[in-house]
């Protein structure tokens, strides 16, 4: 019998637990590093599977690690936990109980579905060759930057042999109708990078700017001037997108203010074009500083590296979607997003890819609705069965492709 035959049955089966961890994690969302709440949670969820357990040292995390029944080579796959500092107002039932997080990314779905995943396979050890690393992780958002962390924690080791290929699921309240999955073989989310600038004037009072170097002006001639440099400086056939986010100067309308700060996000998908613009938009915030008779302290920080997943790994799961939902449940992803992602790091070191899945609730607009990061997103947790499903799925199918160390020729 093929180990991915009766995959979908099963998952049905264990739906209503998985609904129900789900709303749990919801309604309790931690932000960032330390998340001790749902590492238990999911701790508890794995405590009766034969997995053995390793929890992170500098964060929250948790890695189980199943072993088949005979020796083979290993997979790897990532859910992140973490939530995201935004004041829920969806009205749902199980919505958080703390009023400054919320999760509003679907990492509460992500966490269920590999409990699910990890249930699902252990059902099947006695048929699995090779091993599969579970990598729950927290700090995805906010540049926490959990997977290096992970990383540097040794979770590409935890089962002896790296893993062959690695994979996670997103869910999205855009882009794709419910319960369509969706990747791509190119270039799949962009790397992120943020502008930080400070401007040093000199303050005074409000009547009399002539006595002082208003900082503000030259702020907002920044601002400007950053997105006329993208029109004219950058390859018009290479994406960027830059949003200025923050901006802080002043406590009062008489007061001129001695500093003004602001923070811009910058997306690109090409290095070189990353490179281009730490060179130049620190050098342009100068200039204009320079010519309005004050200073600027300009930053470009690179954050996360481009999400580029293996091509053949993402047509592989697109056969594995296919296999178990049907040519309706997928669809090719037109281009790329610019959303960043942390399992790049991942995907750095390890062959693999990201498949989105479209899981905003039956009947909303995917164009006028909440999309991820809104206040008011909501998911429908019904699909978390389905995430479950795909992620044994692609596990399985993929230990099944790579053969064994004993089935390997000598070089």
């Amino acid at each position: 019998m093929n180990l991915l035959d009766d995959l979908l049955d099963d998952t049905g089966d264990m739906a209503g637990d998985l609904i129900r961890l789900r709303r749990s994690l919801h309604r309790e969302p931690e932000v960032g590093l330390a998340l001790p709440r749902t590492q238990e949670k999911v701790l508890a969820a794995l405590d009766s599977l034969p997995v053995a357990v390793t929890q992170g040292r500098s964060l929250s995390s948790v890695t189980a690690v199943l072993k088949g029944a005979r020796p083979g080579p290993t997979v790897l796959l990532r859910a992140d936990m973490d939530a995201l500092p935004i004041a829920e107002q969806t009205g749902l039932p199980f919505e958080s109980r703390f009023t400054d997080r919320m999760h509003a990314c679907g990492h509460d779905l992500h966490t269920a579905m590999l409990v699910g995943a990890a249930q699902l396979l252990a059902q099947r050890a006695d048929r699995m060759a090779g091993q599969v690393v579970l990598m729950f992780q927290p700090g995805e958002e906010g540049g926490h930057d959990g997977a290096a962390l992970m990383l540097q924690e040794g979770v590409l080791e935890a089962a002896g042999d790296r893993p062959v290929a690695a994979y996670a699921l997103h869910v999205s309240a855009r882009h794709y109708p419910r319960g369509r999955f969706a990747t791509r073989p190119g270039p799949l989310m962009a790397a992120c990078a943020r502008l930080d600038v400070t401007v040093h004037g000199s303050g005074g009072h409000g009547s009399a700017p002539h006595h002082a170097r208003n900082p503000i002006p030259a702020a907002c001639a920044m601002v400007g001037e950053l997105h006329a440099y993208l029109s004219r400086g950058v390859d018009p056939l290479q994406p960027v997108a830059l949003s200025v986010g923050t901006i802080h100067a002043g406590t009062a309308a008489n007061v001129v203010p001695a500093t003004a700060h602001f923070q811009a996000t910058v997306r690109t998908f090409d290095p070189a074009v990353s490179d281009q613009l730490a060179r130049a938009l620190p050098r342009l915030c100068e200039a204009v500083a320079a010519a309005h008779g004050v200073r600027a302290e300009a930053r470009y920080l690179v954050e996360y590296p481009a999400t580029i997943p293996t091509p053949e790994e993402s047509l592989f799961a697109a056969d594995v979607t296919r296999e178990l939902f049907g040519e309706r449940r997928y669809q090719d992803m037109a281009q790329p997003l610019t959303a960043s992602e942390d399992f790049s790091r991942v995907l750095d070191q390890v062959p693999g890819t990201i498949v989105q899945l479209g899981a905003a609730p039956a009947g909303q607009s995917l164009e006028h609705g909440p999309g991820n990061h809104s206040p008011h997103v909501v998911f429908d947790d019904h699909l978390v069965a389905d995430g479950a499903a795909l992620y044994a799925g692609l596990a399985l199918a993929r230990l099944l492709r790579e053969p064994g160390p004993a089935d390997r020729p000598l070089g």
